[in-house]
């Protein structure tokens, strides 16, 4: 993969959003990303995932003035906006670029391939490496995404906040689960490379997935990405 010149390349496909009925003990029918993909013999292959789960529940805690049972949100303010508090600069950065990327997408909500876009858009120091290990042009593999991603005949999408009603629930799982990562490594704040590895080790990864067209699996991307990582300086 180093010696192509070209870098990593993603195979094309249009991509289509479809609604499908709601899963049971849900309130509301959730979207399904599915597409094709075309490989390098013009052979067509079928990609189906990004299904949304739920999120995972939120904690419980007694209130200790009032005796009483309290739910605590782990990344989410009562207003229903993301806790700047838990994200580092770079990251606040990563998810700007992503709700920008949403909507240049013509998405009403961020997905997971979307805060890859973020990534690949604002990369730190982390993920510049991780593109150098892979051998990825950056800014290359972001317009392949940016492609791949775009709803080119979808109503144009109105300002998109860092809230929840804006996130999806496979995003919201995955920042649950950086922020988790974040802690078991001794860190208050997310960083950009808890959102990338998290994004290669979540189950049914759409993202890895694309990867996985052209070869590169999703334990090689997270080798990588830990690699990478560790070739960062402690600040």
């Amino acid at each position: 993969m180093h010696g192509d010149p070209r870098g990593v390349r993603l195979p094309r496909g249009k991509w289509r959003v479809v609604h499908v009925p709601p899963e049971p003990n849900e309130g509301q029918g959730e979207k399904v990303l599915t597409g094709r993909l075309a490989d390098s013999a013009g052979a067509r292959h079928n990609l189906k995932g990004f299904r949304g789960t739920a999120p995972r529940p939120c904690a419980v805690s007694t209130d200790t003035e009032t005796g009483t049972s309290r739910t605590v949100d782990d990344i989410f303010l009562p207003s229903g906006r993301l806790r700047p508090d838990i994200l580092d600069e770079p990251t606040a950065r990563v998810l700007r670029e992503s709700l920008s990327l949403t909507r240049s997408t013509n998405w009403d909500s961020v997905r997971t391939p979307h805060l890859f876009m973020g990534l690949l858009a604002a990369p730190d120091s982390g993920v510049a490496k991780w593109a150098n290990r892979l051998g990825a042009d950056l800014p290359g593999l972001l317009d392949q995404f940016r492609e791949l991603f775009c709803q080119q005949n979808a109503e144009p999408v109105p300002p998109l906040l860092l809230n929840r009603e804006f996130l999806s629930d496979n995003v919201i799982r995955l920042l649950r689960d950086a922020h988790g990562r974040a802690g078991d490594c001794g860190r208050h704040s997310v960083t950009p490379m808890d959102l990338l590895i998290t994004l290669f080790t979540t189950p049914n990864s759409i993202v890895a997935e694309c990867f996985e067209r052209i070869g590169v699996t999703a334990a090689k991307l997270t080798e990588l990405a830990v690699l990478a990582e560790r070739d960062v300086p402690i600040k």
